[in-house]
């Protein structure tokens, strides 16, 4: 077992772990990031992800939850000050039990499994990390092989997007590409073996209602950005382009709910609902 840290004032360890929080490069240069929550400490663990350090309370006893990780995760142990512990945890009242800092993995598209019934969801330049967060969590709710962000949008390993996923971060592989460039480059190379990848983006003026468009063999679906939709690039890469019947006074759904209801539609016609 590690020797453990005790920090108790504003030194070097807590100011990089601070600039994890809203600091985009500086988490991406020392590939890591702050997880808060019993369930993404829990899930990071189970999945094998790197924990290169558990910050904790010094001021009380900690949980058995907490103790087993502290005991078994193999991390450096850090004792923190409650007050210090609360910053970092973005609480203004208690601080949390304990938070974790999780090394990111490569933006490497070998992580996501391809499968003939492959179901795949790209994100192309999402604004909201929470939106992100919220679409991990439909992917893996829907059985998406993999998602990948595309552009300079928002980050997956953000605070925001990382609770906002409750977790399922941890359980489904995602890339960040910088252009719809590498993606379509993945694509092709998954054709050549021989599995036909079909390319659907979302639009609300699409030319097909989601329901009657099949989604049963293997699909990438696209979601554009929540102000100005797929891009040109996106649009022209598609194989089809289909939207979701509203009605209402709402002229759109926002990125994450259209990318649940496209998602569901998909798990929906597999289970032998077919259009």
């Amino acid at each position: 077992m590690s020797k453990t840290l005790q920090v108790t004032a504003r030194n070097a360890s807590f100011q990089r772990w601070e600039s994890l929080l809203a600091n985009r490069t500086k988490r991406h240069r020392a590939g890591e990031f702050l997880v808060h929550g019993v369930r993404p400490i829990t899930l990071a663990v189970e999945r094998g992800w790197p924990v290169r350090a558990l910050l904790y309370d010094r001021s009380r006893p900690v949980s058995g939850w907490a103790g087993r990780l502290l005991d078994d995760a193999g991390a450096q142990r850090v004792a923190m000050s409650p007050d210090l512990l609360a910053e970092l945890g973005e609480k203004d009242a208690d601080p949390p039990e304990l938070l974790a800092v999780v090394g990111m993995p490569a933006d490497d598209f070998a992580r996501i499994p391809v499968a003939p019934d492959f179901l795949g969801l790209v994100l192309d330049r999402p604004a909201s990390p929470g939106n992100v967060g919220s679409l991990l969590r439909s992917a893996d709710a829907f059985g998406a092989a993999g998602v990948v962000v595309t552009g300079h949008g928002a980050d997956p390993y953000d605070p925001k997007a990382v609770r906002a996923s409750t977790g399922s971060l941890f359980a489904v592989p995602v890339v960040r590409a910088e252009s719809p460039r590498e993606v379509l480059a993945w694509v092709a190379s998954i054709r050549d073996r021989g599995v036909p990848i079909a390319v659907v983006g979302t639009d609300e003026h699409g030319p097909l209602d989601l329901a009657r468009h099949d989604l049963t063999g293997p699909t990438l679906i696209l979601v554009g950005n929540e102000a100005r939709g797929l891009s040109a690039a996106w649009r022209e890469a598609c194989d089809a382009l289909v939207r979701i019947p509203i009605g209402g006074a709402a002229s759109s759904l926002n990125a994450a709910s259209a990318g649940t209801v496209v998602l569901y539609e998909a798990a929906r016609q597999r289970r032998g609902h077919t259009p």
